[in-house]
């Protein structure tokens, strides 16, 4: 399984690596070799960076560039001390984003962090989008790790740089070091009032030895000047104006352009192809075959016949041309609605135990109030607006390619293993991303370009369609839970038994894998945030038929819609207020054993005060009781820890007669620790809001015969402005745990929020996703 695979179904950890900050000099760094794991703060040469003429132009070889002027590589600037950070003599700071920007700010918040340590002025700080490189340390960006993973690793760097600069101050000025200090203006000072330039020190700086970790002072919460402080994205102007460089842009000399027509059922096999119309087509110059996966598919291709052109539209009319005979293989019998019927019969059966505590099962037989209910989710898609594309240049045994990628490690492992070559051969460009979800964590369409190359012997560009990017991605899974509890006499329940099957994204890398690992088990479901006596989750067994893969938020989704709405209807059943009756569930607060892999649970404990203060806190805000509700109208909330991060939504509908559904008001709670960038932070619970309530709206991916049924906006629908939020109000807890995750947490409460504002407003309860299932628009 690759790295990013790990990544994110354990919840973000690097497959048990650790980030570490080892101080080497430039000479011993040339004289040894260094561990692909390990975080290096100061290494003698850093990967080269475009070099351009204007403004988001490609330069000769097409790799995207920094807005405005000339850029050197970082280690042509005049103090270079680590991987991420260069200063010119002029004063510029250059710092690198070795994360992928696709509307995260992640590009913007982890740069802020290491200005910040080094007293930078941000105005004049430069930032230049990494290739991919085991140097930086994990690239991967997904499971919501950037921030939490680089925090302290990137404030070292900041800290270590600006120690350097202060000591090379003090040498000049022939003092000791304890009277000069960094200031907040790019300069450092001397106790009697003399100032110099970061730019003027940079020279001495470079030729002093880096400073012990123990000699490093990082600053104190009160002093940061950027952490913490709302900015916008470093990019905002230039992608407003459209200057930067997104994979779709990517030009290189002598490029061709490919079109794939793959198999329309997972495993399926060309059994003949006639191209002859084909060739017919002006500006198409050949037709090559893709050979099929070896299972498991894992990231790679699908196969099928490429289509070669000169230019996209050639590529595409001649694919329409295509006639082929597919052999579609052994998940042609793969119907979405027989299996859905297989996933709740599976449901209903005894599975296997994930957690228990106490004896739920005799509690269940001393009988009572007993509830019970089914809940099912259906596969979702990615469908992001800009669909997978990647260009690929192999020549001899070097390969450079560009994709807006979200694992640019991904892409030089599978590319090389693809091609046969060293990975040091394989050169990864990663551009802006227009937008991902997940779905660009995999590298089969960068695999794809490369094959093309070196077969035509030239750059190739893949550009897959809308219709490729819904019917061959990599779905997110398909699940069926069942959920029992026992009241007692208050309302509170005294036993709970929660079973969850879904196709697992392990099947991804083993065919035979049917259960879900432990990374997909902590996704809500191993454990709850409640009190309950005698509790117990279980997982039954699917097995997949179409790719699985990590959405925003990934088991998340689903588990917290079945047990948020099955919290809705146990406050119904016990006649209590729902918010009211939240509360008393997750109680005054307590740490719970599990809900965080153990080498990270003694930073973030599963603190059910938190959710608590969320929930508190979103109530407060959308005036939760007090506000007066008409006809069809009503408010639900839900609430959820993920990726480390606390969240509560409570969300407000409105039905008509017909079974139009409005959401005028989404108000969302979000302790995610120390926001880097509350901005940032900001952005993404609006954007999950709208995310959340598209996919509870209209997502559903089904199968006919082991096709895919949908193609293109107008059969799998996302969120248009009428169908989105009117407005979402976004509440940031202020705290000084460490940073969690941002970009996935704000997804998962909003279904089950606005399922439960649904039965409030027509007392029709939903338990099956989407919304169009049920009679609702």
């Amino acid at each position: 399984m690759s790295t990013a695979a790990k990544m994110h179904m354990q919840g973000g950890k690097r497959g048990g690596e650790e980030f570490v900050i080892e101080n080497v000099s430039r000479r011993n760094f040339l004289s040894g070799m260094l561990s692909a794991g390990a975080l290096v703060l100061f290494v003698g040469k850093s990967p080269l960076l475009a070099k351009t003429a204007r403004s988001g132009a490609p330069a000769g070889d097409g790799i995207p560039a920094p807005e405005n002027a000339a850029v050197p590589s970082i280690d042509a600037t005049v103090f270079h001390p680590g991987v991420y950070l260069g200063i010119e003599s002029d004063g510029t700071v250059y710092i690198i984003a070795h994360r992928t920007e696709m509307g995260n700010g992640v590009r913007t918040s982890l740069p802020r962090i290491l200005a910040d340590e080094l007293d930078a002025d941000w105005s004049r700080v430069k930032v230049i989008q990494g290739d991919g490189d085991e140097r930086y340390g994990g690239q991967d960006t997904d499971g919501s790790h950037s921030v939490r993973d680089f925090f302290e690793p990137m404030r070292e760097a900041g800290a270590t740089a600006r120690l350097m600069l202060i000591r090379a101050a003090a040498q000049k000025w022939g003092v000791p070091e304890a009277q000069c200090v960094g200031d907040p203006v790019h300069y450092v000072s001397e106790k009697s009032g003399r100032k110099l330039g970061y730019g003027e020190l940079a020279a001495l700086a470079a030729t002093l030895p880096v400073p012990k970790k123990e000699e490093v002072q990082l600053k104190s919460p009160s002093q940061w000047r950027y952490i913490g402080k709302p900015a916008p994205g470093y990019d905002l102007e230039s992608i407003c104006s459209g200057k930067p460089l997104y994979g779709m842009d990517v030009r290189v000399n002598g490029m061709l352009y490919a079109a794939v027509e793959r198999p329309p059922v997972l495993g399926g096999k060309v059994k003949s192809v006639d191209d002859s119309a084909t060739l017919k087509v002006m500006g198409v110059k050949k037709t090559i075959p893709i050979a099929p996966f070896k299972p498991p598919h894992a990231f790679q291709p699908l196969g099928g016949v490429a289509v070669i052109a000169d230019n996209t539209w050639a590529a595409f009319k001649g694919r329409k041309q295509l006639k082929i005979e597919w052999d579609n293989g052994a998940n042609a019998v793969y119907n979405s609605a027989e299996y859905k019927k297989q996933l709740q019969q599976t449901a209903r059966q005894p599975g296997k135990a994930v957690h228990s505590v106490g004896d739920p099962d005799a509690e269940f037989a001393k009988g009572g109030k007993i509830i019970e209910a089914e809940y099912y989710a259906p596969h979702l898609a990615h469908a992001s607006m800009e669909p997978p594309v990647a260009v690929a240049d192999v020549q001899g045994e070097k390969v450079k390619v560009w994709a807006p990628t979200q694992d640019p490690a991904g892409v030089l492992e599978q590319v090389a293993g693809a091609l046969g070559l060293k990975k040091e051969n394989v050169t990864c460009h990663v551009t802006l991303l227009g937008g991902a979800f997940g779905r660009k964590s995999m590298a089969d369409f960068s695999v794809e370009a490369a094959l093309l190359s070196r077969e035509t012997g030239k750059p190739v560009k893949v550009v897959w369609s809308r219709e490729d990017d819904i019917k061959f991605d990599y779905f997110h899974s398909v699940a069926a839970m069942y959920m029992k509890a026992a009241l007692d006499d208050s309302g509170r329940p005294r036993a709970w038994l929660q079973r969850s099957v879904f196709p697992p994204i392990g099947s991804t890398f083993d065919k035979g894998t049917v259960y879900g690992d432990e990374g997909e088990m902590s996704m809500g479901w191993d454990i709850v945030p409640f009190d309950i006596p005698n509790f117990r989750s279980e997982n039954g067994p699917a097995a997949a038929h179409v790719r699985i893969g990590w959405l925003r938020s990934v088991a998340n989704i689903y588990h917290t819609f079945g047990v948020q709405s099955f919290v809705n209807e146990l406050a119904y059943a016990a006649n209590r207020d729902p918010y009211d009756y939240l509360l008393m569930l997750i109680g005054p607060g307590h740490t719970l054993e599990g809900g965080s892999p153990p080498e990270l649970a003694k930073s973030y404990p599963y603190d059910t005060a938190r959710l608590r203060r969320v929930a508190e806190i979103a109530a407060e805000k959308a005036n939760w009781g007090k506000k007066k509700m008409g006809k069809g109208s009503g408010m639900g909330i839900a609430v959820q820890r993920s990726f480390f991060t606390y969240v509560a939504s409570v969300v407000e509908v409105e039905v008509d007669d017909q079974g139009a559904v409005r959401v005028p008001h989404v108000v969302t709670a979000v302790d995610t620790g120390i926001a880097a960038n509350p901005e940032m932070v900001r952005s993404q619970m609006q954007g999950a809001a709208v995310f959340g309530t598209s996919l509870t709206r209209t997502g559903e991916i089904t199968a006919t015969n082991g096709a895919i049924d949908q193609s293109n906006f107008f059969d799998y629908r996302v969120a248009r402005m009428n169908d989105a939020p009117y407005q979402v109000d976004v509440h940031i807890v202020e705290s000084l745990a460490p940073p969690a995750g941002v970009g996935e947490p704000g997804v998962p409460p909003i279904a089950p929020a606005i399922c439960n504002a649904i039965f409030a407003a027509t007392g029709k309860r939903v338990r099956e996703l989407p919304l169009t299932r049920n009679g609702f628009s």
